[in-house]
């Protein structure tokens, strides 16, 4: 009985530490495949584009495995992915502007899983560039 509880406490504090542990990238290649598991011989789950951030929770060897923003998981080489700031739209049909607030021109829209590189800060408000090179300012609610 007393080994069954201390297995149990290993494990919840392994995975406190493992959460404690995740690291924010971003893909840096125009195009990722993520994976099923750590290597190339697996299965291909879906693809992503430039500035789509990750929130690794595993390392193993070369290969990261990670959460996104709508709590999917997968496994991307750590050659394409890079330490930047970018964001990824978390609601649909979302107002990019020309600057910082409500009271500026709406330069154009995008959905729920577009990804971009912050550029800067103000406030609230991220000035962000889609890998295409749109830019624009986005309130940050909006964005993971």
């Amino acid at each position: 009985m007393a080994a069954g509880w201390f297995l149990a406490a290993v494990l919840i504090l392994g995975s406190a530490a493992s959460g404690l542990a995740a690291e924010r990238y971003a893909v840096t290649a125009a195009t990722a495949n993520i994976r099923s598991g750590p290597g190339t011989r697996y299965d291909v789950l879906w693809k992503v584009e430039r500035y789509y951030p990750l929130l690794v929770l595993e390392k193993k060897g070369d290969w990261y495995r990670f959460k996104d923003f709508e709590g999917d998981q997968g496994w991307i080489h750590k050659s394409l992915v890079g330490k930047i700031r970018t964001v990824v739209v978390k609601a649909d049909k979302c107002n990019v502007r020309s600057g910082p607030g409500t009271k500026y021109d709406v330069v154009f829209r995008v959905d729920n899983g577009v990804p971009f590189r912050v550029l800067e800060k103000k406030g609230p408000w991220l000035h962000v560039r889609h890998a295409d090179g749109d830019q624009g300012w986005i309130h940050s609610t909006l964005v993971w």
